[in-house]
C-alpha cells in the first residue's frame, strides 16, 4: 500500500439507520471485494451489540443461521457472505459482541488492572472496542479493516460503539478512518416519491456524537434520481460524488459492479489519501453474465423445520444456486413443510410423491424424527438422489439400520433408553454440558478409495467445519458396511464418520459437517456440485 501517512492501514467503518435489513453486509463484502481485486489485503469485522456470548442459542427465526470459522468461532452468519464474496477465510478475530467485551473488562477489574478506578463505559468499555478492532490488524496486517457495526443508530446498544469509533477517527487521524453511512429511502406509493428525511435525520443524529459520514450509501426498490442523491449530499454535507444509490438488484452479486460504476474505489482512495489502483472486476463481471443468462430450470425439494422463513436456510439454499449457476442451470426451489408431514397433512403428503431431488439442510433436536426416518426411507427405495446435512446424517443411519438389522436402531439424542445407540455422545465428553460436547472447528478427513465422495472431490484428503454433538457408533460400522452402506470419509484422529453414502443408490450422501459453510460465490462446494451433477 502507498503509505501517504505515519499509519500504512486504512480503517472503513460502516452503520446504518431507519431499519434493520438493510443488509449492511452487502455492502462490507462488495467493497471488500472491489478492493481486494486491487490488489489489496482486507480484514474484515463485525461489531454485534447483543449480550448473548454468540449466536448458538439464537433461533434461526430472530437471527439467521449460526457460522463456524476455521478456528471454532460460532459467529453470525454475515461472516459467512463476507467469506462467499471474497474467497477467503476469517478468524474469531472477525466479530466482537458485547458480551466479550464487557466480559474481558470485569474480568481484569477483579484482576486488579484497573487499580483504584472506577470502571466506566468511558474509557473502560470504549477502550475494550478500539482494542477490538486495532487488534483485528494486528493478526491479519491487512491493508484495510472493514467494520461493520450491527443494527441501527441509536439502537440503545449502539452508543458505547459509536463513540469507540468516534474515538477511533482522532487516535488514527482523519485520512485513515473512512465512514461509510447506509440508509433507507422508502417510497410512499400515494405520493410515488422516495423519501430523503429519515437519511437526514441519521445523518444528524450521527453529528450529535462528533460522526459525519465520509461516504452514503442509499438504499431503495425504486430508481434513485440525480436531484435525490444532490438533495441529500447538501443536508448531510457529503460531497455529490461520495453519495450513491444502492438501488435493489435481482442478484446480490452485482452490487459489486454497481457500486464501481459509480467509481467508489476512486472515492475511497480520494479520501484515506492514497494513489488510485483500478480494480480487477473480471471475476464478477463473468459471474454476472452467467447470472442474466437464459438458462434451464431444475427443481430441487427441501424439508425445513422453519418453513417461511428462507434466511433460516440462507446458506443451505445459496449454496444450491451457486452450484446450479456454476452448470448454467436456474434454480427451482419447493418446500416440504416438515410440521404438516407430522400431522398427517394430505397436500404436503402428495407433494412428497412428486418429489425427484431433495436437499435437506441442518437441523437440531429432535422434533419430528419419524417423519424424518419415513422422509429418508422414501428416498432410499425410490432412489431419489439426496443430500442430507448435520443432523440428517443420523436419520438416514438410523434408518438404513432399521431396514438391514436393528429394528430399535437409534440415536442417542433421540431416544437415550434405545438399546441399539446408532448415534451417541463420545464417552469421553460431559452430555450435560451441552456447548462442550460441540464438535466445532475445520477438520481434516481421510476419503475411501473409489468411493462416490472420492469422485466428487477429486481427493483423497480434504477438511470440513463442523457443528454437531453426537457422532456415529463405531460398534456398528462392520455390521452396517456389510449391508452397502459405505462410510465414506473419516476423522484420522479419532476414527469418526464425516461422510456415509449408499453403494447401489444413485446419489445418497450424508455429510456429518457443513458443506455450505465453505461456498463461495463463484466456487460452489463439491458436495453441492456433485449433488447437481446427479440429477
Amino acid at each position: 500500500m502507498q503509505k501517504n501517512n505515519k499509519i500504512s492501514t486504512k480503517y472503513i467503518f460502516i452503520t446504518g439507520w431507519v431499519c434493520s435489513s438493510l443488509w449492511k453486509w452487502i455492502a462490507a463484502a462488495s467493497i471488500w471485494a472491489i478492493l481486494k481485486w486491487a490488489w489489496y489485503k482486507i480484514f474484515m469485522q463485525k461489531l454485534d451489540p447483543y449480550l448473548n456470548v454468540d449466536p448458538w442459542t439464537m433461533s434461526p427465526t430472530q437471527h439467521w443461521e449460526v457460522f463456524v470459522t476455521d478456528d471454532w468461532s460460532e459467529t453470525d452468519l454475515d461472516l459467512w457472505h463476507y467469506e462467499r464474496f471474497i474467497d477467503e477465510n476469517l478468524t474469531k478475530h472477525s466479530t466482537v459482541t458485547t458480551w466479550r467485551i464487557y466480559s474481558e473488562v470485569l474480568e481484569n477489574e477483579r484482576a486488579w488492572k484497573f487499580w483504584w478506578h472506577t470502571v466506566q463505559i468511558v474509557p473502560h468499555i470504549t477502550w475494550a472496542i478500539k482494542q477490538k478492532v486495532l487488534n483485528a490488524w494486528n493478526s491479519s496486517w491487512a491493508d484495510f479493516v472493514i467494520v461493520e457495526i450491527w443494527w441501527t443508530v441509536w439502537d440503545i446498544e449502539w452508543e458505547p460503539f459509536l463513540e469507540s469509533i468516534r474515538q477511533l477517527r482522532s487516535d488514527l487521524w482523519q485520512e485513515n478512518t473512512l465512514f461509510i453511512h447506509l440508509t433507507l429511502l422508502p417510497f410512499l406509493a400515494a405520493s410515488k416519491e422516495l423519501k430523503t428525511k429519515p437519511t437526514q435525520l441519521s445523518v444528524r443524529d450521527l453529528k450529535r456524537v462528533w460522526i459525519a459520514p465520509d461516504l452514503i450509501l442509499t438504499r431503495a426498490d425504486k430508481k434513485v434520481s440525480r436531484d435525490i442523491l444532490d438533495k441529500i449530499s447538501m443536508f448531510c454535507w457529503v460531497d455529490k460524488e461520495a453519495v450513491i444509490p444502492a438501488e435493489t438488484l435481482n442478484s446480490i452479486y452485482k452490487v459489486p459492479l454497481e457500486l464501481e460504476k459509480y467509481w467508489i474505489s476512486k472515492i475511497i482512495h480520494k479520501k484515506l489519501n492514497l494513489d488510485f489502483k483500478k480494480s480487477d472486476l473480471s471475476k464478477w463481471e463473468n459471474l454476472v453474465e452467467k447470472i442474466d443468462a437464459k438458462k434451464e430450470k431444475i427443481l430441487i425439494w427441501i424439508a425445513v423445520k422453519y418453513q417461511g422463513l428462507e434466511d433460516a436456510y440462507l446458506s443451505v439454499i445459496e449454496s444450491l444456486k451457486t452450484a446450479c449457476l456454476y452448470k448454467w442451470f436456474d434454480l427451482d426451489l419447493k418446500w416440504i413443510d416438515t410440521e404438516k408431514i407430522e400431522n398427517n397433512d394430505e397436500k404436503e403428503l402428495e407433494k412428497m410423491k412428486s418429489v425427484k431431488w431433495i436437499c435437506v439442510p441442518w437441523w437440531f433436536w429432535n422434533r419430528w424424527v419419524e417423519w424424518k426416518i419415513l422422509v429418508a426411507r422414501y428416498c432410499r427405495e425410490n432412489k431419489v438422489p439426496y443430500l442430507w446435512l448435520c443432523l440428517w446424517s443420523q436419520v438416514l443411519a438410523i434408518e438404513f439400520a432399521r431396514f438391514v438389522w436393528f429394528k430399535d436402531a437409534h440415536s442417542e439424542e433421540f431416544d437415550k433408553n434405545s438399546e441399539n445407540k446408532i448415534f451417541k455422545i463420545l464417552d469421553w465428553k460431559n452430555e450435560n454440558e451441552i456447548w462442550w460436547t460441540l464438535r466445532l472447528w475445520n477438520y481434516k478427513c481421510l476419503l475411501k478409495k473409489w468411493s462416490l465422495a472420492e469422485k466428487i472431490y477429486w481427493k483423497d484428503e480434504i477438511d470440513e467445519r463442523h457443528r454437531h454433538r453426537f457422532e456415529f457408533n463405531n460398534d456398528y460400522k462392520e455390521k452396517l458396511e456389510k449391508k452397502w452402506l459405505s462410510i465414506s470419509w473419516v476423522s484420522p484422529y479419532w476414527d469418526l464418520m464425516e461422510i456415509v453414502e449408499n453403494t447401489w443408490h444413485p446419489f445418497m450422501i450424508w455429510s456429518q459437517f457443513h458443506p455450505e459453510f465453505k461456498t463461495r460465490a463463484y466456487n460452489p462446494h463439491e458436495l453441492f456440485l456433485g449433488f447437481i451433477n446427479a440429477l
